[in-house]
């Protein structure tokens, strides 16, 4: 099966469709305009949009596109949707926050932290399983616990 990613003007993916694979090979192969035509007449789609093909298995473009990712023609890849104001592209289009991803994924008892990005305070906070217990990431490679 070939995929789709309906594209508009701003370069915004819509919504992605599965385009049977003899329908693709059959007008101009993976990644032609051929295909992307054919999609067009098979699938209704809003004037001024168009449709680009995407890779389930990321082989080429990137990445898979999902709803919100953008489509970067110069490139020819798709890049996902920035996931906080603080973060920045490196220079393989993936998102990094300002401070690095932490190391140290455990506490002491080698308990993983469940670890998400605080936007506000511009840091890394960590989670043990207990229900009190919290730490933040000064740096990549350590914690200071917080107790709450």
């Amino acid at each position: 099966m070939a995929h789709f990613a309906e594209i508009n003007s701003n370069n915004t993916v819509l919504r992605v469709v599965v385009i049977d694979n003899n329908d693709v090979n059959a007008n101009g192969g993976d990644q032609s305009v051929g295909a992307e035509e054919t999609v067009k007449k098979i699938v209704p789609f809003t004037s001024g949009n168009r449709w680009v093909q995407t890779s389930y298995n990321n082989n080429f473009r990137k990445q898979y596109a999902g709803i919100g990712y953008t489509f970067d023609s110069t490139k020819n890849k798709f890049i996902s949707p920035q996931p906080f104001t603080s973060w920045s592209l490196d220079a393989n289009d993936d998102w990094q926050a300002p401070v690095a991803y932490p190391t140290v994924t455990t506490y002491g008892d080698n308990v993983r932290y469940f670890i998400s990005w605080d936007e506000a305070g511009q840091k890394w906070i960590g989670r043990d399983n207990q229900p009190n217990l919290s730490a933040r990431s000064p740096s990549p490679s350590s914690w200071i616990a917080t107790g709450n």
